[in-house]
């Protein structure tokens, strides 16, 4: 064996933080060499980075979740990623895995980290943090990425935050509450702005709100919600809000209780069909970053939204941690908040951490440790991502289960990343499960580029009945064709 005489001849050797894939057998380089002993550490470093490594548990089935675990099982910091339920795309993966453990049940759920010895809880979707989990898990020594069931109350109920809004002068639409629907009606047909946009105040899926082109049609809204009871509990209480005009885009940001840290702006495309037409669905493709957002509007949004929320969760003895989603509506005012989540969005997630540059692992950690300021995370500037979602056929309506899939090789050959949501494994084949089924992002160079990619995933992917729009990122790309 040759006899190196640099260090820089084996840049193997010197893994970055804590590789764990390098292991050097003592009799590599003679003793007397001066490798030797550098070989020797590196080997014990190693050792001592796998030691550190450790388990997480991500919560949730899908495109979101699945995202969650590709992106933490990235970090050299991650033996193991749990997901509970999961789906097809998360079982058996490397270093991803599912379980059964029952979500709802919290206790079970910190019996189960005991038992795996998980150092780290990741919730993905929105009613277990409305449940408390975060609280709960906290309670039994358990680190909880997330907010707690009062700070969580931004999403849970719009009465909450339509309130929570005005108190800290943070711009939204007028609007106000009714638990009583004769009164809801009467306010419809006497406000002196269009308040025809109808909101279930609880959690409805994403799906609990209606847009009504005239005050008859608010109207039926309001007497489905409360009397018909479309969205069961949540419609208790309704929002009857003004109709502002303007385009929606989503800004998300890690919050550690004081310090924000804003992700690249995204938009998500909720109805059905091209052109933006058909029915309201969880949300049928993004991209990011939006262009539409300057940097000037990027940093009036941090100031106005996002920092004064946090700031006003935090005056009111709420300190919210994990990640604030803010939709919001560009008006010809400025940018005003339609909503909030209280965690990532479905399928916004599967745009935003591919463009991530850091560790997600860490940033989590600086969020829960409260040292975020310390470290911000980094971002991919130079690169535009794209996720088609591929939808199954009767969906948001009822729709059939079971069907074969096929073709992903073909897509991961095209080098893109299909995250998985309703999909099951069904005698060793790859079937549906859900309405929305598989998520296919591209990363690119600019936002065209990604959206041809991700079409040409999606055209290589087939189950019967398959429903997907082919215009993603259509309001940028013309922004941009504009902007030339």
């Amino acid at each position: 064996m040759p006899q190196p005489d640099t260090a820089h001849r084996f840049p193997s050797l010197l893994p970055p933080r804590c590789s764990l894939g390098v292991v050097v057998p003592e009799d590599f380089f003679p003793r007397s060499h001066a490798l030797w002993s550098a070989a020797l550490l590196v080997r014990k470093s190693s050792l001592v980075c796998w030691a550190m490594a450790e388990r997480v548990l991500v919560i949730g089935s899908g495109g979101r979740e699945h995202a969650l675990a590709w992106k933490l099982a990235q970090s050299p910091r991650v033996k193991h990623v749990f997901v509970a339920p999961g789906n097809a795309g998360t079982a058996d993966n490397g270093k991803i895995s599912n379980s059964a453990v029952p979500v709802s049940d919290h206790a079970a759920v910190a019996q189960f980290c005991r038992d795996q010895d998980v150092r780290l809880v990741v919730v993905g979707p929105e009613v277990p943090l409305a449940a408390g989990i975060v609280d709960d898990l906290t309670a039994a020594g358990i680190k909880c990425f997330g907010p707690t069931a009062k700070a969580a109350q931004l999403e849970s109920s719009k009465s909450f935050t339509k309130a929570f809004l005005d108190r800290h002068e943070i711009p939204t639409a007028r609007w106000k509450s009714f638990t009583d629907p004769k009164a809801a009606c009467a306010f419809i047909n006497s406000a002196t702005f269009p308040a025809l946009v109808v909101k279930a105040s609880g959690l409805a899926a994403g799906k609990g709100v209606i847009v009504a082109s005239s005050k008859e049609e608010a109207c039926r809204a309001v007497t489905e919600i409360m009397q018909d009871k479309s969205f069961g509990t949540a419609g208790e209480t309704v929002v009857v809000e003004e109709l502002l005009e303007g385009e929606e885009i989503s800004c998300l940001c890690f919050s550690d209780g004081v310090t924000i840290a804003p992700m690249p702006p995204a938009q998500d495309h909720k109805r059905l069909m091209d052109g933006d037409e058909g029915p309201n669905t969880g949300g049928m493709g993004a991209y990011s970053p939006a262009p539409q957002i300057s940097k000037d509007l990027l940093q009036k949004i941090r100031e106005t939204v996002l920092q004064k929320t946090v700031d006003g969760m935090r005056k009111e003895g709420v300190p919210y941690l994990g990640v604030l989603y803010a939709g919001l509506m560009l008006t010809k005012d400025g940018p005003k908040v339609l909503e909030f989540n209280c965690r990532f969005g479905d399928p916004e997630c599967q745009v935003i951490l591919p463009l991530l540059r850091s560790d997600l692992y860490e940033v989590m950690q600086a969020v829960l440790n409260r040292r975020l300021a310390s470290s911000m995370p980094a971002w991919r500037e130079d690169s535009a991502a794209v996720t088609v979602v591929m939808a199954s056929q009767g969906y948001p309506g009822t729709y059939p289960k079971g069907l074969e899939i096929t073709g992903l090789a073909k897509a991961k050959q095209l080098g893109l990343e299909v995250f998985h949501a309703g999909t099951a494994l069904q005698d060793g084949r790859l079937v549906t499960s859900g309405g929305r089924v598989l998520t296919v992002t591209a990363i690119k160079e600019d936002l065209p580029a990604a959206l041809q990619a991700a079409n040409l995933g999606v055209a290589a992917i087939h189950f019967q009945g398959a429903i997907f729009r082919r215009d993603i990122g259509h309001r940028a790309i013309a922004f941009l064709r504009q902007s030339r």
